[in-house]
């Protein structure tokens, strides 16, 4: 999945950008207070963004 994509996919299921890291960024769900970092890649791989989606409380694209 591309990373522009992601990121859309997170800010429409309510998730909002924290901060910038090195090399990734920082995400927050504001509403069960978790919390994950997506790298600076343009493709993510399908299990990470899995991941992100998990450790975010929302469901999987």
């Amino acid at each position: 999945m591309k990373r522009r994509d992601l990121i859309r996919y997170l800010e429409r299921h309510g998730c909002k950008f924290l901060r910038e890291g090195n090399n990734h960024t920082v995400y927050v769900n504001e509403l069960d207070k978790k919390v994950s970092t997506i790298p600076r890649h343009r493709e993510i791989d399908e299990n990470l963004v899995k991941k992100i989606c998990k450790d975010l409380g929302i469901s999987k694209p």
